[in-house]
């Protein structure tokens, strides 16, 4: 198998005069989240704490919440499962039973019945988010009070993932965005250039990141995925879209790619083989304008 060796300190070359782009990695393992419990505000932070088996989907949390009114902060524990969170308060066993809870929970399948193990435990009371509504920006859910008592319960976001590999750019005119938000959650982007053209303004990044948060899914185990993002933007950098183009994918079964540098290394051809969903072809990457051109 043929491997592609590429230099990851790449210049960054500036040509929008009196601006500039940078690209800042952050890895969160904590968020704070806003919501309400009967019509009641709330505040709530969570921390990941580990994974449960194999996949980066499903993991522990441990965090806190209050209603705003009190900031009495009352402990919980639980899941984050592909989007829906489970937790629990245990009240004076509250230690003891997240330790018990977090044993009992050693597969995808228990991840599955992790309400049905916690019972077993007697929780004071329990917070389950499952029902993702994007339009409204919410997560609705329930919160049971010593099995008695239920109320409605919503967060004010449509995305409660808490482990997060955010990449930051930061643009001209005060302005900032997360490519976590727009063009995956995998992260792994390198800023390589960036230039401003007739049709507005253009970023280039390299990536390099996994192929799948599960390791124990289809390309798990993998080296990833790596390429190119040319990123648009309008002339006051205003995001537009982006096109990727892959120099090595499991996930569409590329590998063979040959790659030839100019002399004066300011631009990189690369030749790409049949892949699962395209016909081979061939991309040149032009770092000095941040442009990139794919021909057959």
């Amino acid at each position: 198998m043929k491997k592609i060796f590429i230099v990851l300190l790449f210049p960054v070359y500036i040509f929008c005069i009196g601006q500039s782009v940078e690209l800042k990695s952050v890895t969160d393992s904590s968020q704070t989240f806003k919501g309400e419990i009967a019509g009641v505000p709330f505040t709530m932070q969570l921390n990941f704490t580990g994974i449960a088996d194999c996949s980066l989907y499903q993991y522990f949390v441990d965090g806190w919440y209050y209603y705003d009114k009190y900031q009495k902060k009352i402990p919980l524990t639980g899941m984050y499962n592909y989007g829906k969170l489970s937790l629990y308060n245990f009240g004076n066993r509250q230690q003891q039973n997240a330790e018990v809870l977090k044993k009992q929970i050693t597969s995808p399948q228990k991840v599955e019945k992790v309400n049905e193990i916690a019972q077993t435990l007697s929780p004071k009371e329990y917070i389950i988010f499952d029902k993702i509504t994007e339009k409204e920006n919410s997560i609705a859910g329930t919160f049971n009070l010593d099995n008695k008592k239920t109320h409605p319960a919503r967060l004010f976001t449509s995305n409660s993932m808490i482990y997060r590999y955010n990449n930051y750019l930061i643009l001209p005119n005060n302005k900032k965005i997360n490519t976590f938000d727009f063009i995956n959650r995998h992260g792994g982007n390198q800023l390589v250039s960036y230039a401003s053209g007739a049709n507005g303004n253009r970023i280039l990044l390299y990536f390099e990141h996994s192929s799948n948060f599960n390791a124990c899914g289809r390309c798990g185990a993998s080296e990833g995925e790596k390429g190119y993002r040319l990123l648009y933007f309008t002339k006051d950098w205003n995001y537009k879209n982006y096109e990727e183009f892959l120099t090595e994918s499991c996930l569409e079964n590329i590998y063979e790619t040959t790659e030839t540098e100019s002399k004066d290394k300011k631009t990189i051809q690369f030749k790409v083989g049949k892949a699962t969903s395209s016909p081979a072809y061939i991309f040149t990457v032009n770092i000095k304008n941040a442009t990139i051109v794919k021909s057959k």
